[in-house]
This record gives C-alpha cells, structure tokens and sequence, in this order.
C-alpha cells in the first residue's frame, strides 16, 4: 500500500469504506450497507472481518482481516476477492459518495474530546509534518470519484501478488496459486 503522503492514501481509504467491517453482534442482517456485509450474514461466512490501511512514511500495508469457521474460510476468501475485483471493474458514483461519507464521519466522530484531539495532532505531526485541517481532508475525499476508485483499486489489488498469512485450523485456506489467479477477471 501507499505511504501516508501518497495522494493514493485517501482514495483506498474510501475503498475501504466500501468494503465496510462486519461483527456477528451488529443488528441488521443481511440489510447492511456493505455488500460483503451482507453477503457474510446471508451465508453465515464469518463472525467478523475488517478491512485495514496501515501507512508509513514511504509503503503501507493494506488489506483485510477476518474470523470464520474453518469451513468457510474458501468462501469468505472468494467473496472478499470478488469485491476488491468490483471495486476495480465496476464502482459505481453512489457506493463512492457512500464510502465518502462513512470517511467523513470516521474522521470526525474520532475527535470527540481533548485527548484524541491531542493524540491527532500527534500523529499529524509526525507523519506529515503538519496539522492537517478538516477542510483540507474534506477536499482530499471530495475529489475522489468512481473512475478514480477504479484506477487506484486496479494499481493495487488488480493482477496483484497479495500477502496472506492464516492462524488456526486453516485446511481450507485455498493454495496460493488460487489466491493469487483470483486477484484479476478475465471478463471485462
């Protein structure tokens, strides 16, 4: 993934969005805004997953990490696949405002007293060298759209040798070969 200074960052930040998290816990069903959400609750695929974006000065790590039952560990990698493939080939306007909202209100529903303010301007400082204000956030989020999604998700997850560490009763993990041929579609 992209280091914290990469205009990238914020793009892949929305995509995330998208892919959303889920726990068993969470009322809803399979009505959740995130498509994989659904999916996990229609299927009973897992009992949590979340998505991630861990930035450094100059990389970054980014992907996902779930918790299910050793059998559906197969499925749960194929829908996961499936929806970074879509992000790539198909985002649509509407899941993009949609994932730039829930940034939005990820941003600030942090900053909810002196401490996280403090803790932010921390962090601001040491990767940027700066405080970065809200408003420019707000601009940064506001010019992503679908097509961009697209690119950005294409330039790092299409056709992309993904990382892929497992722990537990893992048997159904698929093998490598199969992950990595299911970071790309032939049909578009």
């Amino acid at each position: 993934g992209p280091g914290w200074a990469n205009p990238d960052n914020v793009t892949l930040q929305v995509a995330n969005a998208i892919i959303g998290h889920y726990d068993c816990t969470y009322g809803g069903g399979v009505h959740l805004s995130s498509p994989l959400a659904s999916v996990a609750v229609a299927n009973k695929l897992c009992q949590s997953f979340q998505t991630f974006n861990i930035s450094y000065s100059d990389t970054g790590l980014l992907g996902a990490h779930f918790v299910c039952d050793a059998m559906s560990i197969d499925d749960m990698v194929f829908f996961l696949q499936g929806q970074w493939m879509r992000l790539c080939t198909s985002a649509t306007e509407s899941e993009v405002t949609r994932g730039k909202n829930i940034l939005r209100n990820a941003l600030v529903s942090h900053l909810d007293g002196t401490t996280p303010v403090c803790e932010d301007i921390g962090r601001s400082l040491l990767t940027y060298g700066r405080r970065i204000p809200l408003a420019e956030w707000e601009s940064r989020i506001q010019e992503v759209d679908a097509q961009m999604l697209r690119d950005i998700c294409s330039k790092y997850f299409y056709d992309q040798c993904p990382a892929v560490a497992g722990y537990g009763p893992i048997e159904q993990l698929p093998d490598y070969n199969r992950i990595r041929s299911g970071m790309f579609w032939l049909r578009f």
